[in-house]
Parts: C-alpha cells; structure tokens; sequence
C-alpha cells in the first residue's frame, strides 16, 4: 500500500475509532442517565414499626390492581414512574392508603393496640383527640367486636365500663348506660342512636337496634350520661354507630360462621371504587334455633352505601338498609319454672306464637359543604319505613309506620382574643306516622280487633355549641339546645265501648344547658369535667299500653349529671377513670297488672353515684419473634345508685338499691397474636348480684362469664386473606339470665341465657 493511501486509512480509521469511543461515551452516559432516570422514576417504601422502628416484612401494598410485598428489610419497589395512591396491609396493624410521588419513603405503622393519644373521635360534633374531649366516652371498634361470636352486638359493647346489652331473647336487645334501662321492660328507650350521622332512634324515643347485623356496624362511640345540649332527649346517652361507605380498589368478600343451637351465618360484600368515590354493598343471613324452646331467629340485611366527592368542597354521601327479622319470644319463667327446666317457653307463648316479624327500609342522603377552610356544612335527611306484627300472650299487635327527618348542622373556626374558638349549631326533626291495630290473639293468629289507633310523633331541638382554647392547654364549652316533643293519638275503634277520637300530648319547649373543660396536663394525659342536664320524655309505648289504656299523665324524666374525669395514654399503657354523680326527677319505673300487662309510673326521684375505670397494657408488641403481641386490659363499673324518694301502695322504697343494676361489673381481657398469623382472646366478666324488684326482695345472683376465640389469619398470595376461627361462649357453663324481667306479676323474673356453646367460622377476601 503506497504511503499516503495508508496515511488516509490511519486517519480515516483513527476517525472512526474516535467516532466510535465518542458514541460508546455517549451511550454509556445515556445509559447512565436512564438508569439513573429510572430509579428516580420509582416509588421505595421502607416500612417499620411505628413503636420499635423495626422493619416490617410481608406487608401487603396494593397499587392499583398489582400487589406487591416488603422484604424483610421491610423494602419494596414499585415500578411505577408517574404518581402512585397505595393501600398498605399487615395482620395487626392499622391499614393505611395514600398517594405518593416517585421517590423514596419511610412508613411507619402503628399497631391496632392503639395509645389513648392516638385516638380521634366525633363526640359531641367536634373532631379531636380523646385526650382532648371533655366527656365520658368509651370507644368499641372491629377488634372488639372480633374477639367474640360476631352474630351479636351483647359481648362487645359489655367490655366497655358503664355499658351493659341485655338480650332478653335472641335479637331482643336493651341498652343500659348508667342503669337507663330502668323503663325499658323491652327495646332501647332513654339512650339515643345514630348510625352514619342519621338518627336511628325514632322521634317517640325507641330504637330497633336489632334490624342491625353486627357487620353493619365498623365502630361505635358510646357517650355516657345527659348529651342533650347538642342529642336531644334521653338522659342514658348517645351511642354513635359507624360503617359509611370508604371503597379503597376493588375488594369482594365472603364469610361463613356456625355453631351450637343452629346458628348459621353467612355474608357476602364487595367494595368498589370508582373514581376517587365508590360504592359498597352486603348481604347477611343469619338464622339461629335458640338455646330454650320457642327461641329461634331469623334475619336477613341488606346494606348499600355510596360516596361521591362531587369537587374539593362538596361530598354526598347514600345508605340504604333493608332488614327483615323474625324472631320468637320465649316469655320469662318464675323461680320454679327455672329450676324444673330452664330451657322451656313461658307456658302460652308457644301457643300463641308469642314473636315479633318487622320488616325494615331505612334510607338517607348527606351533603358536606365546605364553605372556606373554617366553614362547613353537614346536612342528613332520611325516609324510613316499619312493617310490624307481635303476637303476644294476652293479645296481638300489627303496625304500619312511615318516618322522616334530619339533622343538618354548621361548624365555624375562628379566634376569640387571638385563641381559637369554634362554633356549632343546627338542628334537628323527626316525624313518624303509625296506624296501630291491637286484636285478641287466637292460638297464635288474629282474631278481633280490640282498639285501633292512628298515631302521630314527633321532636326536634335547636343546638348551639361554642369551644374556646385560651390557652395550649385549656378547652372550654358551653352547649344549649331548646327541645320539643309531642304526639297525638287518633283512636279509630274501641272495641270496650271506651271513647274514641284525637288526644294529644304537647311537652313544653325545654332548655338542656352543658359546661365542660378539659386541661392537658401535658401530651399524653389530661383531666377533664363537666356538668350537664338531660330530660326523657315517655314514649308512647308508655303512654298507650297493650290493654287499651292511656296513661296522658306521665311526665318526662329531668335529670342532672355531674363528672370528673381521668385520661392517660402514654406509650402502652392506657388508663381511663370517671366518677360521676346523676340526680334524676319524675323517675319513670314500671310495673305488672295482674293480666301481665306491663304498665308505667312516675316514681319519685333516683341518686346515681359511680366510678368507670378502664386500664390496659401492651407487654410485648414487636415485629419479630413467635408472640408478637401480648396485651392486657380490665374494666370495672361501680353503679351505687338508689331511691332517693319513692313511695308506691304504701311502700316506701326510699333507700332501695335501684332495679335491675348490678353495682359492681369487672371485665378482664387478654389478647395475644403470635407469628404465622394466629391469635388467640380471652374474656372474663363478673357481673354482681342485680335487685329484680323494687323492694329488693328478690335477685339475681352473681355470675361469671368467659368466653375464648381462636383463629389465623394467613394471606395466599397478593390478592387473596382468610381467616379461619373458633371460640367458646361461657365456657364455665354458668346458669344466669342475660336480661331480666324487673317488677313482673307471678314472679316472672327470668330469661336463661345460653349454656356453654362452641362456634367456629371462616372469612375470605380477594382483592381484584
């Protein structure tokens, strides 16, 4: 090759060779880049313990439809390069969701064995920390309601001081906060409840509680004692029930539970998004044969909730309840009934097919509107309808019944001398309409019409509320609200010959005034104090009896309560103390005719002195290890309530331990979670000997319960969690009555609980 053609095929090589390690550069930079690019683009959680900073392993992330799982550095990647909303899952631990830019984040979840600070509660329409409120509130939530037989709501809330659930039958619930269910010989009278801001209680003051699955319900907030500054009537308190529709992804859900005494239960749901909304929907059936004869029940609920975030300053919010439920009623027994078989009816009831059929549409609408950053508006309005048919021994009962009404109130935040202060106010009403019809009860069937009415009840109040914080440290408020109530009774037929026509009952309009405090004695504990008034006024139920009479006379109960509380949540260890001080007026008690009709009285007057104290430590709560959770609570309730002035046929009662209240409750608690998922619940209540009559002659005798569940809760791949479970419900066999007859002709006190009885179930749910 002649010199000059080699020096040009050096050169032109050198060229390319240049040109070629200049493109390597460059790509390798742009592979770089990328690299770079991509990582940068993804989402790395890290995810610990809130309490021990140790990673937590087998966490379950759901981003979109994808699933994904931590490593046991509690490390995951998820390859996503534009922003990304994560649900975060782990057995134990609360559940979380958010939305996250590509990047790299530290989580940190907290255990279900929550800290008293950590809770945030709604009581008494503020939203604030339960070391912030100034008010005796016991919180009941799903691990409460899992640690025992989930097909009643009785075990769960009777853990909680100062609560107690009779269930005199199976589905025949009464509420006692306090000893409230003094005139509540059957149904919830003198507390009130909500359930998803709407009121369940009717305007004449009873509450079907039973045309609730338990699953309707994910968490209750129970406030004791007089609420009316900002509820409305009843001086027992206010129960606030939980389960509005929160749709995170795509989640279908089944379950299936059985066990002694024929208990069959199953339930089927799916959640659903869509958008940044979503719907959710169940259906429960449960059918139980019941531990004496004539005790069976059978329900079926259907619950369908929306939610629908129409901007950034309005949401609406849907619920519709459809519930059928029979069940039958076994009738009290006397002392010697009791003793020959506790497992028989009341002789009659099975003749006459002594039972209560209801069927039930509830169905209500909210709207949130936030005005400004400090202004907002909350309005419910619901309609409601009520199939009713009783037989009973002594007669038979058929109502038809439509209801409606609502509850709207408006929240300002402001300062007042450079402090914030907040304002509430708002309203609420209800009417139901009833025609009521009482025949003869012929085997079971009915026969002519005794007396038929047209019934007509409603109420109402105006709220007002202001909180001022004048310092860090110090929460002031001052509530009021004006109440009303009346009812009419239209008799259409009376087949006695008695008087027909219009009667009503109008109560004069009602100021209920309450001042409370609350001071922070740092972050983890605070005292607080309160004193408030409550008036009841009677249903009519009360007022319009079984045997046809109406007793216009009755006057609605006035009380005042006072208390001073103790709260404490510091690391593991909980402690909540109230001690409080109730004196109720106009005492409406009842009584048993010599036909067995039960019938009510105004009695004079009631002191109410007690104590609730609920302590609980976590001993062990880490993320490795074979227990991985240990945690033990009890709850003590001291009711030390009497007559203050009651004289009755020549009876003084004065002084008499009040009926129908235990005065010392304990419940102890003990709950661990092991590794592989499985946990295991322990539960032990001793409930005091109970007064069953006024003169304290008669009682029943103390009694132990306890009850134990098992179970594992494992997840088959990314999708798919089951729970597998079994428990035992008075596992020492105790003979007792788990609800009373109080005053009753004949010595009709007792309704035998259920004996040992063993239950097992299993729960899955596949996210799509």
């Amino acid at each position: 090759m002649a010199y000059s053609q080699w020096t040009l095929y050096k050169t032109l090589n050198q060229s390319v060779l240049i040109l070629v390690f200049s493109n390597m550069k460059i790509l390798f930079t742009l592979l770089i880049a990328l690299s770079a690019s991509f990582s940068i683009a993804q989402t790395q959680f890290t995810i610990q313990d809130a309490d021990t900073q140790k990673p937590l392993e087998k966490v379950l992330i759901r981003v979109n439809d994808k699933s994904f799982f931590s490593d046991q550095e509690g490390k995951v990647q998820i390859p996503f390069s534009e922003p990304i909303s994560a649900i975060f899952f782990l057995e134990g631990y609360e559940t979380i969701q958010g939305n996250f830019e590509p990047g790299s984040y530290i989580l940190r979840l907290k255990s279900l064995s929550y800290s008293l600070s950590d809770f945030t509660v709604t009581a008494f329409e503020t939203e604030r920390p339960l070391l912030k409120q100034s008010a005796a509130i016991s919180l009941v939530g799903e691990q409460d309601f899992s640690r025992f037989n989930e097909t009643s709501i009785v075990n769960s809330f009777n853990t909680k001081p100062g609560v107690r659930i009779e269930e005199r039958a199976l589905a025949s619930y009464r509420v006692s906060i306090r000893g409230s269910s003094l005139r509540a010989p059957f149904g919830v009278r003198n507390v009130k409840i909500y359930w998803n801001d709407v009121p369940f209680t009717a305007p004449d003051g009873t509450t079907a509680l039973n045309l609730l699955d338990l699953s309707n319900i994910r968490t209750a907030e129970v406030i004791k004692g007089p609420s009316g500054s900002i509820y409305g009537a009843g001086n027992g308190g206010v129960i606030n029930l939980k389960s509005p529709a929160d749709p995170k992804g795509g989640l279908v859900s089944a379950e299936y539970g059985g066990g002694s005494f024929g208990l069959n239960r199953s339930r089927i749901a799916i959640s659903q998004q869509v958008g940044k909304g979503g719907f959710e929907a169940s259906l429960v059936k449960q059918k139980l044969d019941g531990y004496r004869e004539h005790s069976a029940m059978d329900r079926t609920v259907f619950q369908l909730g929306g939610f629908m975030p129409v901007s950034q300053k309005q949401e609406l919010r849907t619920q519709l309840l459809v519930s059928d439920l029979d069940y039958q009623i076994p009738g009290a027994l006397n002392a010697q009934q009791l003793a020959e078989d506790p497992r028989q009816a009341r002789p009659g009831s099975v003749n006459q097919n002594s039972s209560i059929a209801q069927k039930s549409v509830f169905a209500s609408l909210g709207h949130l509107y936030r005005f400004s950053e400090k202004a907002q508006n909350n309005t419910t309005l619901y309609l409601t309808t009520n199939d009713f048919e009783n037989p009973f021994i002594l007669d038979y009962k058929k109502e038809l019944g439509f209801g409606y009404g609502g509850r709207s109130r408006f929240t300002f935040d402001w300062n007042l001398a450079g402090k914030p202060f907040r304002i509430i106010a708002g309203g609420e009403y209800q009417t139901a309409l009833t025609d009521a019809q009482n025949f003869g009860n012929r085997n079971g069937l009915a026969d002519t019409v005794r007396f038929a009415d047209k019934l007509k009840a409603t109420q109402g109040f105006l709220f007002q509320q202001a909180e001022w914080e004048p310092t860090e440290k110090i929460l002031l408020t001052l509530g009021l609200s004006q109440n009303f109530s009346s009812f009419e009774i239209d008799r259409q037929i009376n087949a006695s010959g008695g008087p027909t026509g219009l009667q009503t009952r109008t109560f004069d309009p009602i100021l209920i005034p309450r001042i409370a405090a609350n001071y922070s004695l740092n972050t983890y504990s605070s005292i607080f104090g309160s004193i408030s008034s409550g008036f009841s006024p009677p249903t009519i139920d009360e007022v319009r009896t079984n045997e046809g009479s109406l007793n216009l006379d009755l006057e609605a109960e006035r009380g005042v309560n006072y208390e001073l509380g103790y709260r404490m949540g510091k690391n593991r260890l909980n402690v909540d103390v109230t001690a409080f001080y109730f004196r109720l007026n106009e005492t409406i008690t009842t009584f048993t005719n010599e036909q067995g009709v039960v019938l009510f009285r105004n009695s004079g007057s009631t002191d109410q002195k007690g104590i609730e104290a609920a302590i609980d430590y976590v001993f062990i709560q880490q993320a490795v290890g074979f227990i991985r959770n240990f945690k033990a609570g009890t709850a003590f309730t001291g009711h030390y309530f009497q007559f203050k002035d009651y004289e009755q046929r020549g009876n003084d009662f004065s002084g008499n331990d009040l009926t129908g209240v235990a005065p010392n409750n304990l419940v102890s608690k003990l709950d661990f979670r092991f590794a592989g998922g499985f946990y295991l619940n322990f539960t032990h209540q001793f409930t005091d000997e109970i007064p069953l009559n006024d003169a304290n002659t008669v009682y029943q005798d103390a009694y132990n319960l306890v009850n134990t569940r098992l179970g594992i809760i494992q997840n088959l791949g990314k999708r798919t969690v089951i729970e597998l479970y079994a428990g035992v419900d008075n596992l020492l066999n105790e003979s007792y009555s788990l609800g009373n007859d109080l005053n009753p002709f004949g010595g009709r006190f007792y309704q035998p609980a259920p004996t040992r009885n063993y239950y097992g179930g299993l729960k899955a749910s596949f996210r799509y």
